[in-house]
């Protein structure tokens, strides 16, 4: 994109577009006809290719002109956001956003946030509440949070849940257990020992989903034990109880280790989630920087990896 191109330029060829004919354009921006068809032409000569075609009925987007309309308004849109945020910001007028967060939502994923959102509001607080989705959610729902990092799926139609972290799914089990000789877990050997669970209440919908992945490869699910917390897990784990389906950027107790499952490229899927109806003033810009962040971490794993992304599984409570 040329640097001359402004925003004005990027509101003319908006309103061109969805006006559909420069003359009616014009008018809604208070300008002259002769003065806006001589803009876009200056618009397209500066950028290298036509955004319309002409018509006797009026303009058409080309395919190229299409994806520039798209970036226009996005543009558009997060810079009106940012100037909003910045003259609440300036009047005093930004609350604390009360965020919540499950215990197993990576800590790394939690503190880039706060220190993003510092970086970018540093007289605006953030005040955490951690628990269970289960409890968190009604809370999502009555407006005593305003978002929360939260394991997927998220099923409840008044939320809304934006991808933030993907992780694969590993099993943990004591390092001295003759299974850790092993490169990967045989999905006959996870069947007999998979025993370990998180609290199926904690995430009834989640906790669901894995039973019915579990069932797809032939796994019938016994929960022996179930942890509320992931410290929880590994105690289970460690105290010979059985074997447990962790994240593997889980930090492991030196005496317990992991092995991926034979076959399977499963996932735990972390959300921003926040209800439909959410007014607080940083909420947009705060998912406008998470989408950016996690498409570009996305991006980096594709290519360092040389695969295609892992399919979404929305695993887990």
């Amino acid at each position: 994109m040329s640097d001359l191109i402004e925003f004005r330029h990027l509101k003319y060829i908006i309103a061109v577009a969805e006006e559909g004919n420069i003359t009616k354009a014009a008018e809604r921006l208070f300008v002259s006809q002769p003065a806006l068809s001589k803009q876009i032409r200056d618009i397209e000569d500066e950028i290298g290719f036509p955004v319309f075609i002409r018509n006797r009925e009026g303009v058409e987007l080309t395919p190229p002109g299409l994806m520039l309309v798209a970036y226009a308004r996005d543009v558009l849109s997060g810079r009106a956001e940012i100037l909003d945020m910045a003259r609440a910001v300036h009047r005093g007028e930004v609350p604390p956003m009360r965020l919540g967060f499950s215990s197993f939502i990576k800590s790394s994923l939690l503190q880039m946030f706060r220190d993003s959102y510092r970086r970018m509001f540093p007289s605006c607080e953030i005040h955490l509440s951690g628990g269970e989705s289960a409890n968190l959610i009604p809370r999502l729902e009555h407006g005593t949070l305003d978002a929360a990092f939260l394991p997927m799926p998220i099923e409840d139609g008044n939320l809304v849940a934006h991808l933030v972290a993907r992780d694969p799914l590993v099993v943990c089990m004591r390092a001295d257990d003759p299974l850790a000789r092993e490169l990967e877990i045989s999905l006959q050997v996870l069947a007999s020992k998979l025993r370990i669970f998180r609290d199926p209440q904690s995430h009834p919908s989640a906790h669901s989903r894995l039973i019915e992945l579990l069932w797809d490869v032939g796994i019938k699910a016994v929960i022996d034990c179930s942890a509320a917390t992931p410290n929880d897990i590994q105690l289970m784990v460690g105290g010979g109880y059985g074997l447990a389906l962790v994240e593997q950027s889980w930090v492991i107790d030196p005496r317990l280790t992991t092995r991926p499952v034979a076959g399977l490229r499963w996932t735990a899927d972390s959300a921003f989630v926040h209800h439909r109806g959410a007014a607080h003033p940083a909420l947009r810009v705060a998912i406008r920087l998470l989408q950016k962040m996690q498409a570009g971490r996305l991006h980096k794993e594709a290519i360092s990896s040389g695969q295609s992304l892992p399919h979404q599984l929305d695993l887990l409570a």
